[in-house]
């Protein structure tokens, strides 16, 4: 999954829900099930998230809902395997990035 963020320090709750496409109560509610989700919070509770808990939403979005796994099993998953799949997905997004350039510079042809 290609997300579109631009390259902040921060994202709002709001900006992470609309780029996968989610509800932000499911983000709230993953971020109480998954202990790698933990945005930092201002003491007016709005919640910021880092350029790591993007990419850790989007281990668990790919494994809950496109690989159709269950909380409990990604919860196992991530606490097995974690520097491998993040590996594997760092190598995806940048593969989905060099498609994307490639078929740009197709069309242009």
């Amino acid at each position: 999954m290609n997300i579109n963020l631009p390259e902040k320090r921060y994202y709002s709750i709001g900006e992470v829900a609309k780029a996968f496409g989610v509800n932000t109560s499911l983000l709230r509610y993953w971020e109480k099930e998954f202990k790698q989700i933990q945005p930092k919070k201002k003491s007016s509770g709005v919640r910021k998230f880092t350029p790591g808990d993007i990419e850790n939403i989007q281990l668990i979005y790919h494994l809950l809902k496109e690989k159709g796994m269950t909380i409990e099993g990604v919860k196992n998953h991530l606490n097995v395997a974690k520097d491998k799949d993040k590996s594997k997905l760092q190598l995806m997004n940048r593969l989905e990035k060099i498609k994307a350039v490639l078929t740009s510079m197709r069309d242009n042809l």
